[in-house]
């Protein structure tokens, strides 16, 4: 029998009395922290949690986890709320642990291209610390997100064309189970072939089998050159094509990215730049020797004029090539400055590299046919775009948008694709689960979560819709 809210709503003051006798002075219960944590980015949902609770440690975190545990207190948790898909929405008589106190770089091994770093941290601080040594941590979502909330949502971005996704990209993780139990999982080697790969499970697990306080993660050498080049398209398909064929011919690009016209347009006059045209558009980046880099822009400047690009504009010094990537991370925003009172909802979907001109024609097509505004933009070298729907913010005009959205994920899906191929599940992507992977896989999934969080504690109705649970 359900709880009744004046019970959940005692429990949770239970708990809140037995954390201030050692964590006083990180619990926050001000409106202002309370609202700063009753959301993320994008997704309209929001719900203020009753406290905040600011982590320091693992040993925090254990803390917490082992006193809400014991009274079955939701806890949801929170880095830099930069999450898309409602991730960080607490439930009803929740606790948010926030982890951005935890900075720390806790050791670079240099020589072995890896360090260890507390879930706090992000990937800019990260990239700061450690730019003497010559090497950095490639994946890069776009936002100031945290090393552990990319790593609850798998996230990926502009680079995972050459250097893959946070899966590929972590060795191991310090863990808080919702027991309040501390793990460790994998190591620092490079493979093992002993036990269930926990790293994994826990990668993208959004914070509903546990809370991920440290990462083990994998560095990278700063590649001797680096050249970026833009070219603008008549032809939307033209530009696809082009994608396409650099990742079907092996050209190790370091990253290639999409923005329709309409996003163009938006990104101009947005991020002020200069001497392009509102036309499709590639934003390329080359990485390597100086031999090899002149290899690959050989080869894709020959792709490009062959699939009708209008030439290469070159950004040679880094002050250049930041200024466009800059633009690319800032599109969401640029996007929403067409009609500032509006809002704009991202979708995120992505099919097999062969599929992405199929699925774009025909988004293209919905777009059309659904009278709404959608620049659209992506990762196009590894089949994940994004179409950033603006509409009325109103309860008709989310309707509208989410009718869009939906026929997306359908051609998306239909085409052996996923719904999300790295802003995550959260609340905002439930709905097509079941579709993706199957009644059966779903029920596989329940029964780890009722496995490792018997109470139902962490991040409750996030990832898993409500189903059965595998019995065996």
């Amino acid at each position: 029998m359900p709880d009744s809210s004046a019970a959940a709503a005692q429990r949770l003051q239970a708990v809140l009395t037995t954390l201030r006798a050692t964590m006083d002075a990180q619990i926050s219960t001000a409106p202002s922290v309370r609202e700063e944590h009753s959301h993320g980015e994008a997704m309209n949902a929001a719900r203020l949690p009753e406290a905040v609770i600011f982590a320091e440690s693992t040993e925090d975190v254990s803390t917490v986890l082992r006193a809400c545990h014991a009274r079955h207190v939701p806890v949801v948790a929170f880095g830099a709320g930069t999450s898309v898909e409602g991730h960080v929405v607490p439930p009803e008589h929740a606790i948010s642990l926030d982890l951005s106190r935890m900075t720390s770089l806790i050791a670079v091994n240099a020589d072995d291209l890896d360090c260890r770093v507390q879930a706090g941290l992000t990937r800019q601080s990260l990239n700061a610390q450690i730019r003497e040594t010559g090497l950095f941590f490639p994946v890069d979502p776009g936002g100031e997100a945290t090393l552990g909330g990319m790593c609850a949502t798998r996230a990926s971005g502009t680079a995972a064309v050459r250097y893959n996704t946070m899966k590929e990209n972590v060795l191991g993780l310090t863990v808080v189970l919702a027991t309040g139990e501390i793990i460790r999982t994998g190591g620092r080697v490079r493979k093992s072939s002993t036990g269930y790969d926990l790293t994994s499970l826990f990668i993208g697990s959004e914070g509903t089998l546990g809370i991920i306080t440290e990462v083990q993660l994998k560095l990278h050498g700063r590649p001797e050159t680096l050249s970026a080049a833009v070219c603008q398209f008549e032809n939307l398909h033209d530009a696809v094509q082009t994608a396409m064929e650099i990742i079907q011919c092996g050209i190790p690009i370091n990253r290639v990215e999409l923005m329709d016209a309409v996003q163009m347009q938006a990104s101009i006059e947005y991020s002020k730049l200069e001497g392009y045209r509102p036309l499709t558009t590639l934003f390329f980046e080359f990485a390597g020797a100086p031999a090899a880099v002149q290899e690959q822009v050989s080869a894709t400047e020959a792709l490009v004029q062959a699939n009708n690009g209008l030439g290469f504009a070159w950004a040679e010094s880094a002050e250049d090539r930041s200024r466009l990537w800059k633009a690319r991370h800032d599109a969401f925003w640029a996007a929403k400055a067409l009609d500032p009172q509006a809002r704009v909802i991202s979708t995120d979907c992505i099919v097999p590299i062969s599929r992405l001109a199929t699925l774009i024609d025909g988004v293209y097509e919905d777009i059309k046919a659904s009278g709404l505004r959608a620049p659209l933009l992506g990762h196009v070298g590894d089949g994940n775009f994004h179409t950033l729907i603006i509409t009325e913010d109103t309860p008709e005009g989310h309707a509208q948008a989410w009718e869009l959205d939906k026929k997306i994920v359908a051609r998306a899906l239909a085409l052996e694709g996923s719904c999300s191929g790295e802003h995550g599940v959260g609340m905002g992507k439930l709905e097509f689960l079941e579709t993706e992977h199957g009644a059966g896989a779903l029920s596989v999934m329940r029964a780890l979560k009722k496995t490792m969080d018997p109470h139902g504690i962490l991040n409750p109705g996030k990832l898993l819709p409500q189903g059965p649970v595998y019995q065996g």
